[in-house]
């Protein structure tokens, strides 16, 4: 006999299965084909001929980066001298594999790239969310070719250049010239005065 909390377990594993591969086609349908081409040609500009090409497709680019090798050499070449990952090795175990894009990501952390950009580990590996990992190589790229330390290789109009903090220094003076103009523009109240105005909540007077 099947007891009451099995037949539970047994009836809620159909629908979550089911939800599961509904996420599952929605994140599939986030990633995009052309954003691989240029992504894969940027490593490959990046990098160098060495780490190779992908076979074209979803498939194909995430094996090629799943040992984390290739995500590696990519981070390094945009360090010109302290490369963040010191051992880059190939290796068909899956801890090993998943060690090397976990320093990939501490170290595009650590070069700018925000937290909420960054993939887990398991949308890559397992490819859980390969949108995700086109978004973070998207973000890195677009920090990479906004510094100007010489690094980026590639054509710079495959991303987009990140605003730039741009701090100046006022005088006094300015800062003061400045708070007049924005006075002006909002409307000043210096030498205006209350008559006729109503207090809150009073009534206001109408005389014929």
């Amino acid at each position: 006999a099947i007891c009451r909390a099995e037949l539970c377990v047994m009836a809620n594993k159909g629908p979550s299965y089911g939800l599961s591969r509904e996420v599952q086609s929605k994140i599939d349908k986030k990633y995009d084909p052309e954003l691989e081409e240029r992504l894969v040609e940027w490593i490959v500009a990046q990098c160098g001929p060495s780490v190779g090409r992908p076979q074209p497709g979803k498939q194909g680019f995430q094996t090629w980066l799943k040992d984390g090798c290739v995500l590696c050499e990519l981070i390094n070449s945009l360090h010109r001298d302290a490369k963040p990952v010191k051992k880059i090795q190939n290796s068909s175990m899956a801890f090993k594999q998943m060690e090397q894009i976990s320093q990939f990501l501490t170290a595009a952390e650590k070069y700018g790239v925000t937290k909420s950009d960054v993939f887990q580990t398991v949308d890559l590996w397992e490819g859980k969310d390969l949108a995700a990992v086109q978004m973070t190589l998207m973000a890195l790229g677009s920090l990479a070719v906004t510094k100007t330390d010489g690094c980026y290789r590639g054509d710079p109009k495959w991303f987009h250049r990140k605003a730039q903090e741009n701090k100046r220094d006022f005088t006094e003076d300015q800062l003061k010239e400045g708070q007049s103009i924005i006075g002006l523009q909002m409307g000043t109240n210096k030498g205006a005065s209350q008559a006729g105005m109503t207090g809150y909540g009073r009534p206001r007077q109408i005389i014929n």
